[in-house]
């Protein structure tokens, strides 16, 4: 249940080759045995893209590929980080003098978000040290939350040696809020979905309160997850908080358009909240209020009535304080049509209609034109593989995460899953020239996987 922490499992490590692999590099590392393991997951986001920020329910399963830990507390106050892949540089800080580089979204910070997180709720100052070995086999920059999960892990990682107690959702909430600590302006499904998932089931993830609904999906598809093999890191670029400053900004001239408080409101959910209407009348509403044309910073201030300097430092976030062009018609259509996608999509999961595979195949596809062209977060690459999806089988296919680069994900029948996949391996990966880069991890087929853990060597 999301009211309980994270389980707690004991393991034969010597049985599990991962962890007894992971186990032996942490000895020859540090000198000593680790103490437990902790592993959280990445995801798949099925439909909700760019929505969560805005307040409005996702649909994401786990994956199988997680981070993991090797933890051993030390009675120092110094935190040793180690990467079992040597591209990413071993760092060392004291536990109570935690520095986070905006300017660099390097590894370890990820993990120092995590633990700032979780020190921070519970107002601790005198911190003991650790030493850990990070092993993670979800592909970077990929889409698929690998920034998320480290996050994460090292929230659950700081909790159980502070030998403290917190809910999965408390965990999630904490974990959401300090991956901004990064300069990220996220919304909460990666971490939510981290810990709250369960194996079989994906999980329709709602905010304001954070809950989480099983969404069963049809047993005669499958998803199957290809990476475009274009990474796109959301830290080290201002696309992102960018998109979350345009939805900022077309709430607040939606909400000043039908005579709401708009300087109190955020986020676009609140504007349909408040206003207690349809996200279809929210789309009507939109048509009305902002036109398609560009809006340049004075345009938005001279609708709410502020200076530049009032947008500057109250509404937009540091990276994206000298941006010169927002699209908010385009933003706010996306996300009021995407968030109407979503409960449709868990709707034909729960009727279960013969052609459901077809019918959720379709809002997949919907989705994905609503990405590319209205919030433009897609790329050659990717609309070049959802296509090559479309064309060997997939009843639906889209840019999953973030987009910019990272993958796709498609709604494939059971019974052509082997031919799909052989063939987009020689359509995408083959011809293109991107075998090189092609790894078991650029294609493959997933289903629902549980949420993060500890493990207890047995």
């Amino acid at each position: 249940m999301a009211t309980e922490g994270p389980a707690m499992r004991r393991v034969q490590v010597a049985e599990h080759p991962r962890l007894l692999k992971l186990k032996e590099m942490f000895n020859s590392k540090f000198g000593s045995t680790p103490k437990f393991y902790v592993r959280a997951p990445g995801r798949v986001n099925i439909i909700g893209e760019h929505i969560d920020y805005c307040g409005y329910s996702v649909l994401p399963m786990a994956v199988e590929q997680d981070m993991l830990i090797a933890v051993e507390p030390v009675k120092t106050q110094t935190l040793q980080l180690a990467n079992t892949n040597p591209l990413y540089p071993d760092f060392s800080t004291n536990a109570n003098n935690i520095q986070i580089d905006k300017t660099k979204p390097l590894w370890h910070n990820y993990f120092l978000c995590g633990f700032k997180g979780i020190q921070e709720h519970f107002g601790l100052s005198n911190l003991t040290g650790m030493n850990c070995l990070v092993d993670g086999n979800i592909p970077p920059s990929s889409g698929l939350s690998s920034s998320s999960a480290l996050v994460c892990c090292a929230g659950l990682v700081t909790l159980t040696v502070l030998g403290m107690n917190l809910s999965k959702v408390e965990l999630a909430e904490i974990c959401a809020k300090s991956e901004r600590y990064i300069g990220t302006e996220g919304g909460g499904m990666d971490q939510s979905i981290s810990f709250l998932a369960e194996e079989g089931t994906a999980k329709l993830i709602e905010f304001s309160p954070l809950r989480a609904t099983d969404v069963k999906l049809p047993s005669g598809a499958v998803f199957v997850i290809a990476n475009s093999c274009v990474e796109m890191n959301k830290a080290a670029t201002s696309h992102f908080n960018v998109r979350v400053m345009e939805c900022r900004l077309a709430a607040k001239l939606l909400a000043k358009y039908r005579g709401l408080q708009w300087d109190k409101v955020l986020r676009l959910e609140e504007v349909q909240a408040t206003l207690g209407v349809s996200l279809q009348e929210m789309l009507r509403i939109t048509e009305h209020a902002l036109h398609p044309e560009p809006y340049s910073p004075e345009e938005v201030c001279s609708c709410l009535g502020i200076s530049l300097q009032e947008l500057r430092t109250q509404i937009l976030s540091p990276n994206t304080q000298d941006v010169l062009v927002f699209k908010l018609y385009q933003r706010a259509k996306h996300v009021y049509s995407e968030a109407a996608r979503v409960l449709q999509f868990k709707k034909i999961c729960e009727e279960a209609p013969d052609n459901t595979v077809q019918l959720l195949g379709e809002l997949m596809n919907q989705s994905h034109a609503s990405c590319r062209d209205l919030y433009e977060c897609s790329c050659p690459e990717l609309d070049q593989l959802v296509d090559i999806c479309r064309k060997f089988g997939a009843q639906g296919s889209r840019l999953t995460g973030a987009g910019w680069g990272g993958c796709t994900v498609s709604i494939v029948p059971a019974d052509k899953l082997t031919s799909f996949l052989a063939h987009v391996h020689e359509a995408y990966y083959q011809r293109s020239g991107r075998n090189g880069t092609f790894e078991k991890q650029s294609l493959f087929a997933t289903k629902p996987g549980g949420g993060a853990l500890v493990f207890l060597e047995a």
